[in-house]
């Protein structure tokens, strides 16, 4: 059986079908469902033999990084020698590539791994824990990847500043660190994500430069629509900066706004440095009604704010045999 995901990649947030090995009988479909959606943990049956957590992209796509992090209770050492595997094939075959071996993550920490310097390719991303009386638990699992064949534009490119950097997984804002995107001074500078397909839009963040320039994000507008009429600067705003606040994210509330491309650009004179994007969003041919939102904070693992799950009503599915007698409802889970 599957079970239908949330998953933050490509940094946007869409909705795509996981599965793994097995579940704990305290554990339902949920669990693996918020285990990519920051509060919450997947976890299989205690002493499995190669137990395993597996993404399908649904497409192929050129994996950048991903982040993986661990629970903060107990039990940090069991995801010691953990395998990410990105391939084509289910279950992995001799083609499958490992992107990384998780030699150990601290409790509650989160960690990131490069694939084969941002070019491995694959549909299926797989965690696996080889050997024995192992049991695997991830409490978040981020995937950052552009669509095979596909690139990221961007109206100039400077300073090594591509525009891939800003989806990188790399939030430091240190521009040295190659984790920005970088335009030339000229006139309404713009960088663009395509969403492959008409996606309503809950929300964006954007991630300023820490080391110098931070005023240079002044006046950037995100605009959210399916027109690419003078680079996407027709398109309805979700909101801008209008101020710095001494901050370095801002996030935007775009209440479901409706297009295929976001659209981050700054009217006038101005180089446009971006150093992360993320858009939250799902597509626009979901019915709403199979949509709802809750907030939670985790009760055990340290998190950095209250956050807001969305959760699939009626669609869930156990990937898995094993009874459960856990909870029905998001609101019900804490952590595992």
């Amino acid at each position: 059986k599957q079970i239908v995901l949330f998953l933050l990649f490509f940094s946007f947030l869409l909705i795509f079908k996981g599965v793994q090995s097995s579940l704990t009988s305290r554990r339902d479909a949920h669990s693996t469902f918020l285990a990519v959606l920051h509060g919450s943990c997947s976890h299989t049956a205690v002493g499995e033999t190669n137990p395993w957590w597996r993404l399908d992209l649904r497409q192929t796509f050129v994996i950048i990084s991903i982040k993986v992090t661990n629970r903060g209770d107990c039990c940090a050492e069991r995801l010691d020698g953990a395998e990410i595997l990105v391939g084509d094939s289910v279950p992995p075959t001799d083609s499958t590539i490992r992107c990384a071996t998780i030699s150990h993550i601290a409790a509650g920490k989160t960690s990131t791994y490069q694939c084969d310097g941002g070019s491995m390719v694959g549909r299926f991303v797989n965690v696996m824990i080889p050997g024995k009386s192992k049991t695997l638990t991830l409490c978040e699992v981020e995937v950052y990847a552009v669509p095979a064949g596909k690139a990221l534009p961007q109206s100039t490119v400077s300073s090594d500043g591509l525009p891939s950097h800003a989806v990188s997984g790399c939030s430091s804002g240190v521009y040295g660190n190659l984790c920005c995107t970088h335009t030339v001074l000229q006139r309404d500078p713009w960088w663009r994500v395509d969403l492959l397909a008409v996606h309503k839009v809950s929300a964006v963040t954007i991630f300023n430069r820490v080391d110098c320039c931070a005023e240079r994000l002044l006046g950037a507008q995100i605009l959210i629509g399916n027109s690419l009429e003078n680079n996407g600067m027709k398109n309805p705003r979700c909101g801008a900066i209008f101020s710095l606040d001494n901050r370095r994210t801002f996030t935007f509330q775009c209440n479901l706004m409706e297009g295929r491309y976001v659209t981050v650009a700054i009217p006038g004179d101005n180089v446009l440095t971006l150093c992360e994007v993320e858009v939250y969003a799902f597509p626009a041919s979901m019915s709403a009604m199979n949509i709802t939102s809750t907030t939670q904070k985790c009760k055990i693992l340290t998190k950095r704010h209250e956050i807001t799950t969305k959760k699939l009503a009626e669609t869930h599915k156990m990937s898995t045999k094993v009874t459960h007698n856990g909870p029905n409802n998001v609101q019900d889970h804490h952590c595992c």
